[in-house]
């Protein structure tokens, strides 16, 4: 019996895959669990139309983030530290620095948890950072570390 799965099933198949079961497999388990519906012509088109959906909502998704990655990607950050008289700051430059930074110079909203530093930052000058916005994209982020 062929099935188009609801949810993903363990050594089955992922959402939206049509497979084919034994019939007491989708009776007894994949159907009155919810985890399946029988492949029928009614169920192909709403299989049809969530893909069309999902394909939407990623192609919108997609051009926010690359209109957040060219404004990023502009001009350097402008991160301010407190140094001492050899030019080394106290402490070092942390990713809520940077997401601050973001929020208040540019006017987007980033996790924290999503900001990588290159390399640790105990120093003025030019440095590097990688955003990671999921679903493999990612941009690089030149940030500047200035004296207050």
């Amino acid at each position: 019996m062929e099935v188009i799965l609801i949810q993903d099933v363990d050594n089955l198949g992922g959402v939206n895959e049509v497979v084919t079961v034994k019939n007491g497999y989708a009776r007894n388990f994949l159907l009155p669990r919810k985890l399946a519906v029988e492949n029928s012509a009614g169920n192909k088109k709403q299989l049809e139309e969530r893909l069309k959906q999902a394909k939407k909502k990623e192609d919108a998704m997609l051009a926010a983030i690359n209109d957040v990655i060219s404004k990023l990607s502009a001009s350097p950050l402008k991160i301010g530290a407190k140094t001492g008289t050899s030019g080394k700051i106290f402490g070092s430059v942390t990713n809520l620095q940077i997401s601050r930074a973001i929020r208040e110079q540019k006017g987007y909203e980033i996790d924290r948890k999503k900001i990588h530093i290159n390399e640790e930052v105990k120093e003025l000058g030019t440095h590097k950072a990688t955003i990671d916005f999921g679903n493999g994209h990612s941009t690089e982020l030149d940030f500047e570390v200035i004296a207050e």
